[in-house]
């Protein structure tokens, strides 16, 4: 059902997830053509020789495959940009992902189609009749986690900025789905694109009273000031519950071009990690 031709999945990372479900994160499009802000008609029908385009602007601050609503994009572009990727999974007619406003909080909710939660985590039971497809987290320095059960039945897709990663996003992430049956053992778990502990500065009190709640995430900018380290907090958080299958890459959002950057930038886009259900 999401097998991509080599073209396609140009920009999009493949994350492991076991055997039981398919993770992504997206980049910005590079590649891609743009589509100039209020060009596109969201309301034709897929095959209609409209061009399939990833990318959103022609410059600017919103450049590339922008999937936030909430970050002042052309919301016609950003539509089009979250249609393109169900297209892109190849998800059947009718079949749609779910998103969430995210507030940098630890609260936890179920994944809809019908309804944009305000909330920092998804958890998606495909077991429940009328189960969106998948669900989405969107981030542009934060991290984004994705989880999935051995047999995919249940997923989850995190926000875990540093207030969500220090107020215990991640373990209510997982105790949410301990509730639903899942064994920590029998998780997989992979770390997205974020900002890295040599990038993100922090005020040496901030270093402070975060490390306190989480030694894991203290760290040194590379040119020697305080910073802090979200994405080894949460795998620190992880492997603490007993998660057994853990991936992370090594991106910085802030280094590298290819992911929208709020540090780096401050107007900009938002990629997404996306799971899926095999």
């Amino acid at each position: 059902m999401y097998d991509m031709s080599n073209d396609q999945v140009t920009d999009l990372i493949e994350a492991d997830l076991g055997p039981g479900a398919h993770g992504y994160f997206t980049t910005r499009g590079l590649r891609a053509r743009p589509v100039p802000a209020g060009s596109v008609d969201v309301t034709q029908p897929q095959g209609s020789g409209a061009d399939p385009v990833s990318s959103g602007g022609e410059g600017g601050d919103y450049s590339g495959w922008n999937l936030a609503l909430h970050v002042g994009d052309d919301p016609q572009r950003v539509h089009h940009h979250r249609r393109r990727l169900e297209e892109l999974l190849n998800l059947e007619p009718g079949q749609h992902l779910a998103w969430m406003n995210q507030v940098h909080s630890a609260v936890v909710a179920e994944a809809r189609v019908e309804s944009v939660p305000t909330a920092d985590a998804l958890v998606l039971d495909s077991r429940v009749p009328g189960a969106p497809a998948g669900c989405c987290v969107l981030v542009a320095d934060c991290v984004p986690l994705l989880l999935a059960s051995r047999d995919g039945s249940l997923t989850a897709a995190v926000h875990a900025g540093r207030r969500g990663m220090l107020d215990g996003v991640v373990t209510a992430t997982i105790e949410s789905l301990q509730r639903s049956g899942v064994d920590p053992a029998d998780l997989w778990a992979a770390v997205g694109p974020s900002i890295c502990g040599s990038c993100y500065e922090v005020p040496d009190h901030m270093r402070t009273l975060s490390a306190q709640r989480e030694p894991a995430c203290a760290s040194r900018t590379s040119w020697g000031t305080p910073g802090l380290d979200v994405a080894a907090g949460v795998l620190a958080q992880l492997e603490r519950v007993g998660v057994g299958h853990v991936s992370a890459g090594r991106w910085c959002t802030y280094e590298d071009s290819r992911f929208y950057s709020f540090r780096r930038d401050g107007v900009t886009g938002r990629l997404a990690g996306v799971v899926l259900p095999r």
